[in-house]
């Protein structure tokens, strides 16, 4: 007999591989490329510090700044220079109170190579590999924890990161429509996500129509504010370095806004809609709800208890993520209308507002579906999954 679930799980993994492999192949044909090749970048291991010298400069009235230089030999671990020993430099300034992490014997680093000077110079520490392991941890106990679904959650998290990173991000530096990119990136993220780790049933149905209702709703709000504010997507210099890359069509900044925003919001309204639908599929199981007005009165509540923690959780992840330019911007501002004004911090609020209002739809949605659907032919379906 036909397993029309497996099925259907290999069909959405096919699905999404065509996605991506498809998508990069279209988004990549006009991707801008520099002009000049980067200067070539070697993983190495320090293996003997050869020289130091520090050096204190003094500018007056208290302000000196730390000028250190290091020589040492290195191993190459990566790339056409496998194991060779090279000679490498270490050179930072700083202020005197900003401890200088040297580098010492033992030490994973990332080296450039100026082929002019014929030089290797330190440019950071190798950091990715605490990623991969803490990141590796993670997922073991999300696949202990969670089982089938916790490693299809790992999946559809992979295929999501792909998306954006093989299909968006080169349609960007291809100079594609930004907003319709980003609409297409946020419509394949939920309906992946959800089929992938839920399957093809009422309750991916019901969270899937509820999150699109709620991202398209925030999408709109979040165009006409950029209308109404008069933004220009201006907040960083990043922003302003967009501008210079050399393509035909030039980047559209406060479209980088808007899928910022959106992208961003997703996630939490994805959340919030399988949370509604999940709870409202097993209270309809345990016949605690049996027609339409007790399970959408149900949703709403749920959806209340939700909203409180999940607002927190938008709001503060973006203020998190933005604390040091909040930081600068208040200790140089003359007054709290010059602070609350910048564009920087209006951009913030937007983002954390209009995921907020995108969740706040998402709950009515959500839970007005799922009393229709799950009280279609009850009779019939009461006891499937």
């Amino acid at each position: 007999m036909i397993n029309f679930n497996r099925l259907f799980y290999i069909g959405i993994l096919l699905f999404s591989v065509a996605f991506l492999f498809i998508g990069n192949r279209i988004a990549s044909q006009n991707m801008f490329e520099p002009e000049f090749e980067p200067m070539p970048v070697y993983s190495a291991v320090v293996i003997e510090i050869t020289e130091r010298d520090e050096e204190q400069l003094d500018f007056g009235w208290g302000y000196y700044v730390t000028s250190l230089r290091i020589f040492f030999d290195a191993q190459i671990t990566s790339g056409e220079l496998l194991d060779e020993i090279v000679h490498a430099e270490f050179h930072e300034i700083s202020m005197m109170e900003l401890p200088l992490k040297e580098v010492e014997e033992g030490d994973k680093v990332l080296l450039i190579y100026h082929e002019h000077i014929g030089t290797f110079f330190f440019m950071d520490y190798v950091r990715i590999n605490y990623i991969w392991i803490l990141g590796g941890i993670f997922f073991v106990l999300i696949v202990i924890f969670g089982r089938k679904k916790g490693f299809n959650s790992i999946i559809a998290l992979g295929f999501v990161c792909m998306a954006i990173f093989v299909v968006f991000i080169p349609a960007i530096l291809s100079g594609m429509n930004i907003y319709i990119m980003a609409a297409i990136i946020c419509a394949y993220s939920i309906v992946a996500t959800l089929l992938i780790v839920i399957g093809p049933n009422k309750k991916a149905t019901s969270a899937m129509l509820g999150c699109l209702g709620g991202v398209v709703f925030a999408g709109i709000l979040m165009m006409s504010m950029d209308s109404i504010m008069h933004l220009t997507g201006l907040v960083d210099s990043e922003a302003r370095s967009l501008l210079n890359i050399p393509l035909e069509n030039s980047i559209n900044i406060r479209a980088i806004i808007f899928a910022g925003v959106i992208i961003g919001s997703t996630g939490a309204i994805m959340d919030v809609a399988m949370s509604i639908s999940s709870s409202l599929w097993e209270l309809r199981q345990a016949d605690i709800a049996s027609d339409f007005r007790s399970l959408f009165r149900s949703g709403i509540e749920i959806g209340k208890d939700i909203l409180g923690t999940m607002l927190n959780t938008l709001i503060l992840a973006y203020i998190g993520s933005s604390l040091s330019v909040i930081l600068l911007l208040t200790a140089n501002a003359t007054s709290f209308v010059d602070l609350f004004n910048r564009e920087m911090i209006i951009v913030e609020f937007l983002r954390a507002l209009v995921g907020s209002f995108g969740m706040f739809l998402t709950i009515p949605l959500t839970a007005a579906i799922c009393g229709w659907l799950y009280m279609r032919n009850e009779h019939k379906e009461r006891y499937t999954h």
